[in-house]
C-alpha cells in the first residue's frame, strides 16, 4: 500500500514526523531492555502476550461475568477438568463460556482434560484418617474391598505385588507419605512396606510407583464416555490425554475419537518414566504436549524435573508442535492476591524455555483471585518475551531442518526473517486449515501472527479455534461479506489496525497463496484507515 506524494511543505513535515514515529516504534518492537529501570516500566495490558494462557474452569470461574473478565485478561484456552464434575456441570460452564465469548467478541479454545487411569488407596475403618509412623511396617493389599487402618491399606492396582520388588518406592497422597517395599507375597495379593516418614492420610489417596511400568489402560471407561458423550457432542478443540506412556496410546485415542473427532487435536500428558523413555514416539503421533509436572514430579527425582521440562519443550519446538507447561505455576494465588517470587520466575522460565502456553489450575478453578492470576501471568509472559532470544531460536530451528525444505516451511521461515529485517509489527497469514500459521509460529517471530481463515463455515471457525494453542497466533475468521467484496489482505490490515495490533506507518509481512503459489509481501499500513 502506498500513499500519494505530498504536495505541500506542511504535508511533507507531517509525513516526516509520522515516519519518525513509525521508525521509533519499529525499533522498540525489536529491542530488548538494556537496564533494570526499563524492566521496571509499567506493563501495557492492552497488548496481548504472545504466550497463551490456559485456564482451568471451576466454581470460581464459571459465571459469565467472571468468564468475560478472564477472556479480557488473557485466557486463550479453557480447560475442563474431568477428574471433577458431571457432564451437566461442565455443560453449564461451557454454555456460559460461549456466551462470554459472544459478549466479548473473543475466541477461546475448548480443552477436555481426561481423568485417566489412576492408582489409589482404599477406604479406611470408620472413614477416619490414620497416622502412619516412620519406621513402621504396613501391609498393602490389592483386595480393594478391605477397609484399612494404621497397619493395613488397600490399593486399586491389581498387579501391585507382581510389578513391585524389594527396594522400590511408593509415594502416596502427593508424596506426603513415602514407603519402601520390603517384600512381595508369593500369592501376588499383598506387599509389606516400611514407612519412610510420619504422615496422616485419608481415604482414596493417589499412589505413584516411580520407575515401574504399570499395566493400566490408555483410556478408562469414564474417559471414553467423557470424550464421546460430552466432548464430541460439544465440538471440543483439544483432548488432553492423561498418563500417555507410548506412541500406540495415541492410536487408541484416535480410534475413540473416530470420524467425528478426526480434527480434535490430542495434547499428550507425559507423566511417568515410561512416557519420557518413549517421548519421541509420543511426540510424533501427538498434536502437542502438556508438560504435566504434577504426577511427573512424583515419578522422577525432583532434581530432574527441570531437565524433563526443558527436554520436552525443546523437542516440541524443533518439531513445530505446541507445548503447554502446567502445574502449580501460581499456586499461592489460590489464596493470595500476589504470587511468590519463585512462582513468577517459574512462569518466566517456562516462557524463556520456549513454551507456547502456560496453564493455571486451581488458581482459576477454585481460587479466590482467578482474574488477578490470569492478569499477572500475562504480564509475566510479556516481560519474559522481551528477553527471549528470537534470533538464536530461529537459527537453531532452521539449522535442524532437513534440506531441501518443504515449500511452505521455507516460506514461513522466510516470512519471519523478513519481518525481522523490515521491523514489521505484524505477520499476516491467509490460511484454510491453519497449518501455515503454525509453521510461522514454529520460528518464533517477535510480533503477533494474524491468521485469517478463508475457508467456508463451519470449518473456518473450527480451524481458527485450534490455533488458540499456538504461540503468537491470533486467529480470525473472514466473514462471508469480506470473501466477496474486499481484498483479504486489506481487510485483515484494517482489522489489525482497529484491534491495536498495528498503527499507521507500521509495516506488516503478508504470507498467502496466489493461484497455488506461495507469496510473501511487505505491506505498509496506510495513514488513514476506515
Amino acid at each position: 500500500m502506498s500513499s500519494l506524494k505530498p504536495t505541500s511543505k506542511s504535508e511533507v513535515n507531517l509525513k516526516n514526523g509520522q515516519d519518525a514515529v513509525a521508525t521509533a516504534r519499529a525499533k522498540a518492537l525489536y529491542r530488548q531492555p538494556e537496564s533494570l529501570m526499563e524492566c521496571m516500566s509499567p506493563t501495557d495490558d492492552t497488548v496481548p502476550s504472545l504466550t497463551k494462557v490456559v485456564c482451568t474452569l471451576g466454581p470460581s470461574s464459571r459465571d459469565i461475568p467472571v468468564l468475560e473478565n478472564l477472556l479480557k485478561a488473557g485466557m486463550s484456552i479453557a480447560r475442563f477438568n474431568f477428574s471433577h464434575g458431571s457432564h451437566e456441570y461442565h455443560q453449564e460452564t461451557l454454555d456460559n463460556l460461549r456466551a462470554a465469548c459472544s459478549n466479548t467478541g473473543r475466541r477461546c479454545g475448548i480443552l477436555l482434560d481426561t481423568k485417566g487411569p489412576e492408582i489409589r488407596t482404599g477406604f479406611l475403618e470408620g472413614g477416619e484418617a490414620v497416622v502412619l509412623q516412620k519406621g513402621s511396617t504396613v501391609t498393602i493389599t490389592t483386595d480393594y474391598s478391605i477397609k484399612g487402618n494404621a497397619t493395613l491399606l488397600s490399593c486399586s492396582y491389581p498387579h501391585l505385588a507382581r510389578d513391585m520388588k524389594p527396594g522400590d518406592k511408593i509415594l502416596c497422597a502427593d508424596g506426603s507419605a513415602n514407603f519402601t517395599v520390603l517384600r512381595c507375597s508369593d500369592d501376588g495379593k499383598t506387599i509389606d512396606v516400611k514407612c519412610d516418614n510420619t504422615a496422616k492420610i485419608g481415604e482414596r489417596k493417589n499412589m505413584n510407583l516411580p520407575g515401574v511400568k504399570v499395566d493400566l489402560p490408555t483410556l478408562t471407561e469414564k474417559d471414553i464416555d467423557d470424550i464421546q458423550n460430552w466432548g464430541l457432542k460439544n465440538d471440543i478443540d483439544f483432548v488432553a490425554a492423561s498418563f500417555v506412556r507410548k506412541g500406540s496410546d495415541l492410536d487408541t485415542i484416535r480410534q475413540v475419537l473416530g470420524e467425528k473427532g478426526k480434527y480434535v487435536q490430542i495434547i499428550s500428558k507425559v507423566e511417568n518414566q515410561e512416557g519420557l523413555e518413549n517421548f519421541d514416539d509420543i511426540l510424533e503421533k501427538s498434536d502437542g504436549i502438556m508438560v504435566a509436572r504434577g504426577d511427573l514430579g512424583m515419578e522422577i527425582p525432583p532434581e530432574t524435573i527441570f531437565m524433563a521440562q526443558h527436554m520436552q519443550i525443546k523437542k516440541c519446538n524443533l518439531a513445530g508442535k505446541p507445548v503447554v507447561t502446567a502445574t502449580q505455576m501460581l499456586e499461592s494465588m489460590v489464596n493470595n492476591p500476589r504470587p511468590t517470587r519463585a512462582e513468577a520466575t517459574d512462569v518466566a522460565n517456562a516462557v524463556l524455555d520456549g513454551s507456547d502456553c502456560v496453564m493455571l489450575s486451581g488458581e482459576t478453578a477454585a481460587g479466590g483471585y482467578p482474574v488477578e492470576a490470569v492478569t499477572i501471568m500475562s504480564r509475566i509472559c510479556k516481560r519474559a518475551e522481551a528477553f527471549f532470544n528470537n534470533h538464536h531460536f530461529f537459527t537453531e530451528v532452521v539449522d535442524r531442518q532437513g534440506l531441501p525444505m518443504h515449500t511452505m516451511e521455507a516460506l514461513a521461515s522466510s516470512a519471519v526473517r523478513t519481518a525481522e529485517k523490515v521491523r514489521a509489527a505484524l505477520i499476516l497469514v491467509l490460511t484454510n486449515t491453519g497449518s501455515t500459521a503454525r509453521l510461522v509460529a514454529k520460528y518464533r517471530p517477535r510480533v503477533p501472527i494474524l491468521a485469517v481463515h478463508i475457508s467456508q463455515p463451519p470449518a473456518d471457525s473450527a480451524a481458527a479455534a485450534k490455533l488458540t494453542v499456538a504461540r503468537g497466533v491470533i486467529p480470525m475468521v473472514a466473514s462471508e461479506e469480506s470473501l466477496r467484496l474486499r481484498d483479504h489482505v486489506t481487510m485483515a490490515i484494517e482489522h489489525a489496525h482497529k484491534s491495536g495490533l498495528v498503527q499507521s506507518g507500521d509495516r506488516a509481512v503478508a504470507l498467502h497463496k496466489i493461484a497455488g503459489d506461495g507469496v510473501i509481501k511487505i505491506v505498509d499500513v496506510p495513514d488513514m484507515l476506515p
